[in-house]
């Protein structure tokens, strides 16, 4: 009797939990929809959610469209921006990681990234909708400069090829997702780190436009007060060491 007490309990309470529809990326190790691990952001999210009224349904897209459905509402939140790549959103007070953007080239080309006068006669790949912090200015009044293409899972592998056959000398893109990717595909060995820009930190950002912002209100504040209760920071931590990040 005890025991199917315990399973209607169990059955009941996550069917009356509150679903929040979070839209994000494949973009590993911070979120991994084909892997064995989730991915060190999803995982951090899911912790802070556990045990509280919500539960989280994830669907993967390309970036670009990824915010457009957040901002119109279609998704309650996105996983996981800078604040410059969708400053629309709104934004919980703590962060759930931070990117770093990088260049990266072929092995053998020995240009190196120090500030923006290295960047003159560069081809450099870039993802459309990416920020890339103190360089946002630059690249949008240096447009001839970037070739943009869509963020998707195999953004880093063809920005890599590009490189090989000469159509770009560099790309920009975040450090641990290429790292991870192209050592995954077993192809870093032709490439290398030719710089990095600032770090920055990334969110879980939510809608503006829902129908019931109230709903948004109480999610934000969830997040942001069982953050604060698991120490986010150290979980963080963790979760990094995990995923061989640190």
């Amino acid at each position: 009797m005890k025991l199917c007490l315990l399973v209607f309990l169990l059955v009941a309470t996550n069917a009356f939990a509150k679903t929040i529809k979070v839209a994000a990326i494949d973009w590993c190790p911070q979120i991994c929809p084909e892997q064995g691990e989730k991915g060190y952001v999803v995982d951090l999210v899911e912790e802070i959610y556990r045990d509280s009224d919500y539960q989280l349904q994830v669907d993967y897209f390309p970036w670009s469209r990824a915010i457009k459905y957040v901002l119109a509402g279609k998704y309650h939140a996105l996983l996981s921006p800078a604040k410059a790549e969708a400053p629309q959103l709104r934004y919980p007070v703590l962060a759930v990681g931070q990117q770093e953007m990088c260049f990266f080239t072929t092995l053998e080309n020995q240009w190196q990234y120090r500030g923006i006068d290295s960047l003159r006669k560069m081809q450099i790949g870039i993802a459309i909708d990416t920020s890339i912090e103190e360089l946002n200015h630059y690249v949008s009044s240096h447009i001839d400069q970037f070739v943009f293409q869509p963020y998707h899972e195999r953004y880093i592998k063809q920005s890599a090829l590009m490189l090989t056959k000469n159509r770009i000398d560099a790309f920009l893109f975040t450090k641990n997702s290429t790292l991870y990717e192209l050592k995954q595909a077993k192809m870093w060995q032709d490439y290398k780190i030719a710089g990095c820009v600032s770090r920055t930190d990334i969110f879980m950002a939510f809608t503006p436009n829902a129908k019931d912002q109230n709903a948004i209100d109480d999610m934000m504040l969830t997040f942001d007060t069982r953050a604060k209760q698991l120490n986010i920071q150290l979980i963080l931590e963790q979760l990094l060491i995990k995923y061989n990040l640190q």
